[in-house]
């Protein structure tokens, strides 16, 4: 008797649409990268494969972030590199950097969800209320002003939200409705429960670990069911849409999922789905994992 073998396949969700952004390569944890007219290779935990670094750019980079053995890192410049320079995703500019702990400012993978939300946006055919939790640089906030949302900004650094507003004015909606605001989450929603008020979309991307401001320690798989279970309270009964993105690796887009089934679909119905994030390989002609993301949508 012949035995039949299940094979999972794994939804990884990616935009072919970058221009200014392309990962070049991947390997032995690295990833090869070309930012506008520059190129990076900064460190990835995901990368474990030893496939040869045969395309020239390995060598020719411009800057490389070296890994410390007792933590963090520090970057390596081979070039000379701006300070700050920019770089386009459709109608959306971004300043980019080289920070501290191998950051640039802007996670590329993420502009599949700028994509979605902004197509759900345009369906809405009205206007909508956005609330973007955690919102670093502000790639998302962009993207929804651009459609035409209105949007609640929040992040608990202060030099993230003013790097947040120069984004914006680099994509010309510094003028449109946007509240900048430098605050602890959790507060934030607490506050905004009291005040009654609602939101049509809600974004979050929390941290894997962080303090608060009185020294509350954060670990997302302690806290994310709280606190999406607090966001809830935050929603219409014809919101549109939740959605959650985190790069914890203890925590799988099935478990974010199963949060938003459990908590916003039990009161107002819609329907649930994840997938990992990903970027494509222009070496390879695969997708690296980047991320995970998991959304609640209301259905028709």
């Amino acid at each position: 008797m012949k035995t039949v073998f299940a094979v999972a396949v794994t939804d990884v969700r990616y935009t072919s649409d970058w221009k200014d952004y392309e990962l070049i390569d991947s390997s032995n944890g690295d990833r090869l990268e070309r930012w506008g007219d520059f190129i990076l290779v900064r460190p990835d935990p995901q990368v474990i494969w030893k496939t040869p670094k045969n395309n020239p750019s390995w060598k020719k980079a411009n800057a490389y972030y070296i890994r410390s053995k007792t933590g963090g890192g520090h970057w390596e410049f081979k070039s000379s590199l701006p300070d700050r320079w920019q770089i386009k995703y459709k109608d959306l500019t971004f300043n980019v950097k080289n920070m501290g702990f191998k950051h640039t400012g802007i996670f590329p993978e993420q502009a599949v969800n700028w994509d979605y939300t902004r197509e759900l946006i345009r369906k809405a055919d009205r206007p909508v209320k956005v609330l973007n939790l955690f919102a670093y640089t502000g790639g998302a906030t962009i993207a929804c002003l651009k459609e035409g949302a209105s949007v609640v900004h929040v992040d608990a650094s202060k030099g993230m939200v003013a790097w947040a507003k120069e984004n914006a004015a680099a994509s010309g909606v510094a003028d449109r409705s946007v509240r900048w605001i430098v605050d602890d989450c959790v507060k934030f929603i607490q506050r905004e429960i009291r005040r009654g008020n609602k939101y049509d979309i809600i974004i979050m991307d929390p941290p894997s670990y962080g303090r608060g401001p009185g020294g509350e320690v954060w670990k997302l798989e302690d806290e994310i069911y709280n606190f999406v279970e607090l966001c809830s309270q935050l929603l219409y009964e014809d919101s549109i849409m939740m959605l959650i993105n985190s790069y914890t690796t203890g925590l799988s887009p099935s478990v974010m999922e199963y949060i938003l089934g459990t908590t916003v679909k039990t009161k107002f119905g819609g329907k649930v789905s994840s997938s990992e994030i990903g970027l494509p390989v222009t070496n390879t002609k695969m997708v690296l994992p980047c991320g995970a993301s998991a959304i609640w949508e209301k259905t028709e």
